[in-house]
């Protein structure tokens, strides 16, 4: 296995970090995934970090939001040049912290830079002023504009950890807010790689704050200070952060759980969809939000499919590498290899029965698990109607392209799906009747992710809002309406009476539904 980078790295990442180390402060060791060997430690954050970061993003975000959309585009051109050019010494780092397989180390990586590219080529024309009809044609000018909100709190996850933080706050950066992260503990290094190349690029490094710490403390102090809040993480904490942020009127912002569903008909192609599940369902060993973890298989040719399905599983690599020589990696803690355990034995003792995988590997490091596959999953076990978030996943036989619709969105969830039918036609005509934030025709979840000109999101208990495409920008900004009068105001001209004038605006207001675009 190639090395990580160099405790030397490590160190001096921690200095990005926006939390005051002048006294004794506590640090948390965070360890390498793949062996629990350390890499490093960071300080430990507090409120008043929090406080000092908000109240510096915000002094930084006032000259920043005064600059032109295009400048500000500038910035972001040559942070992704700068993705880009140490992409592999950022694989290496979200590897380290994650355990994840290199391919899906730089989905990350890609995700970046299709963000960086988007949203700096669409911000200029998005967040520019633009004209719309005044109430009375002549008399008045009116326009909209983009108004930034003012310092975003992003609190990110550890299973996407760069493209979790860095890729929602270039957005809320782009849209001329100040930005104040909340890595994950188990994560910290791979927002702070990011927060010294966005510093290269140009980026003041008060507006982008990386604050260290426990969610119950520095979380709470950044839902407490910001202006809106960005999250990403279980469906159970979304609905605390609403609540609290709806006592603040801010705006929130979330993508949280999936139970996804992938339907295969009878007349797909059975070898390409088998091959493509195994990367649909165990991206990140599984720990993906819109990775697949419930198939429905039409009867007819279930059994084929299983087989090749199974097969495929069972042909997959599972190991450490900091190459391309593996397909699936490690989990990212205990937490999450005893939940799998958990649903996996529950299921079995329930009467689910075992396919492929189905045990833990410590021979291979201390959080490995094999991807697993299940039949006869009911809803009276664990795994039948919960998101595991692991690499597990279970194959449901089912009558008709119907009652696959039917149990597809037998879900609270709707965050992500997949369809493989016969045709193309066919496939868009069963995505349009699935209830999910985005759906995938002949793939898993890949081409929706990567689309970032169209928004991406969940419906149902999967998230609120969109991130990508335009309302992934203008989210983080407030409409404001400026209205100019000219000529004359409402107010009746001289030696005219009421009695004329009130008359005189009504007809005006009836006639104004015959122009154009009224």
């Amino acid at each position: 296995m190639m090395p990580v980078p160099a405790p030397a790295v490590f160190e001096r990442l921690k200095s990005f970090a926006a939390v005051d180390t002048s006294e004794d402060r506590e640090t948390r060791a965070i360890t390498e995934v793949f062996t629990g060997d350390t890499l490093g430690s960071v300080p430990v954050g507090i409120a008043a970090d929090v406080t000092a970061a908000v109240a510096k993003a915000r002094a930084a975000q006032r000259e920043w939001a005064a600059r032109p959309a295009k400048d500000r585009a500038a910035v972001f051109e040559r942070y992704r040049a700068l993705v880009v050019e140490n992409r592999e010494y950022l694989m290496d780092v979200v590897q380290a912290e994650t355990g994840k397989a290199r391919w899906a180390a730089q989905e990350e990586i890609m995700g970046l830079i299709f963000a960086a590219r988007y949203f700096s080529r669409v911000a200029p024309k998005l967040l520019s002023a633009h004209s719309v009809p005044g109430a009375f044609p002549v008399l008045n000018r009116a326009s909209v504009r983009a108004v930034p909100k003012g310092v975003v709190g992003v609190i990110a996850p550890w299973n996407y950890p760069m493209l979790l933080s860095v890729g929602d706050s270039i957005p809320a950066l782009l849209a001329g807010n100040g930005v104040v992260v909340k890595p994950d503990s188990q994560t910290p290094y791979s927002s702070l790689a990011n927060a010294e190349l966005l510093a290269r690029a140009g980026l003041p490094r008060d507006l982008f704050a990386v604050v260290t710490g426990p969610g119950t403390v520095v979380g709470t102090a950044i839902v407490d200070q910001c202006d809106y809040l960005m999250f990403t993480g279980s469906s159970a904490t979304g609905r605390t952060l609403a609540e609290q942020c709806g006592r603040r009127l801010i705006g929130f912002s979330a993508e949280l759980g999936g139970k996804n569903p992938m339907i295969v008909t009878r007349d797909a192609d059975l070898d390409k969809a088998a091959k493509a599940a195994v990367r649909a369902c165990f991206s990140n060993a599984g720990q993906l939000c819109i990775s697949i973890e419930r198939l429905y298989v039409d009867k007819t040719v279930a059994a084929d499919f299983t087989e090749k399905f199974v097969a495929a599983v069972q042909s997959a690599k599972l190991g450490a590498a900091y190459d391309f020589s593996t397909d699936i990696g490690s989990l990212i803690s205990e937490s999450q290899l005893e939940t799998v355990t958990k649903h996996v034995a529950d299921a079995v003792s329930k009467g689910a029965k075992v396919l492929a995988g189905g045990n833990p590997r410590p021979d291979l490091g201390p959080l490995f698990f094999e991807p697993t596959v299940l039949t006869d999953v009911t809803d009276a076990m664990e795994c039948g109607r919960n998101e595991t978030f692991g690499p597990l996943v279970s194959i449901y036989p089912v009558a008709d392209v119907e009652e696959a619709i039917t149990r597809a969105n037998d879900t609270e969830y709707g965050l992500n799906a997949s369809v493989w039918a016969g045709s193309k036609a066919e496939g868009e005509r069963i995505a349009e009747r699935l209830h999910a934030g985005t759906v995938n025709v002949d793939e898993g979840y890949a081409p929706a992710w990567g689309t970032t000109g169209a928004p991406m999101g969940g419906m149902g208990i999967s998230g609120v809002g969109r991130r990508h495409g335009p309302d992934g920008l203008l989210k983080f900004t407030e409409p404001q309406t400026v209205v100019v009068t000219r000529f004359l105001n409402l107010d009746a001209p001289p030696l005219v009476s009421q009695d004329k004038w009130q008359p005189f605006l009504m007809g005006v207001a009836r006639a104004i539904r015959f122009l154009p675009g009224r």
